[in-house]
């Protein structure tokens, strides 16, 4: 007779140990900024500091 399992595998571990097989999705590679600039997603603009629609780095003017 085959081996069998004492306990069910859980979802969360079964889909965990599956998740290395498919590859991740691709974000897109930039994004545009609200003043125009094209950034990499989830990053600081560095031309005008904002941040999902936030100022949070002050930008030195030169």
């Amino acid at each position: 007779m085959p081996a069998v399992p004492k306990r069910r595998t859980p979802r969360g571990r079964r889909d965990r140990r599956r998740a290395s097989s498919y590859p991740a999705p691709k974000l897109p590679a930039l994004v545009p900024c609200e003043c125009g600039e094209m950034i990499q997603p989830y990053h600081v603009c560095p031309k005008c500091g904002s941040y999902r629609g936030r100022q949070v780095v002050e930008v030195k003017e030169e």
